[in-house]
């Protein structure tokens, strides 16, 4: 039987949608895993999104994504597989480089981070 799936409410039911959606996340497009994945990513992300608001202070997103590569236990080769150039990775994470949509699209997505919240200013180091 196939597990029913509601609004998230508390951490222990986030963290149990989290462990279905890994399991589930190489379905094959059309079949009901696919689609409780969609409904799992839906559901995930509104809960993610009213935890930020209500919990993480004002931070730049370089320290953003920062703090979610640890949570995920992500090294900057992870950024880079996602991304595809090591030294753009690089300069973004040291401050050199502004990201580019396409990076606060991928990493959005794989860090589980709202891209509203990686389009925030902040400054770059000479």
């Amino acid at each position: 039987m196939q597990q029913q799936w509601y609004i998230i409410e508390n951490e222990a039911e986030y963290k149990m949608a989290v462990a279905r959606y890994e399991q589930i996340r190489e379905s094959k497009k059309g079949s009901l895993s696919y689609r409780e994945w969609h409904l799992l990513i839906f559901l995930i992300s509104q809960y993610e999104e009213e935890k930020w608001k209500k919990e993480m202070p004002e931070l730049d997103p370089i320290e953003l994504i920062k703090i979610r590569m640890e949570d995920f236990g992500y090294t900057a080769s992870d950024l880079v597989k996602a991304y595809g150039d090591k030294g753009t990775v690089s300069k973004v994470l040291n401050y050199k480089q502004a990201l580019s949509l396409n990076m606060i699209r991928k990493f959005s997505k794989l860090l589980r981070i709202p891209a509203d919240e990686l389009t925030k200013e902040y400054k770059l180091q000479s």
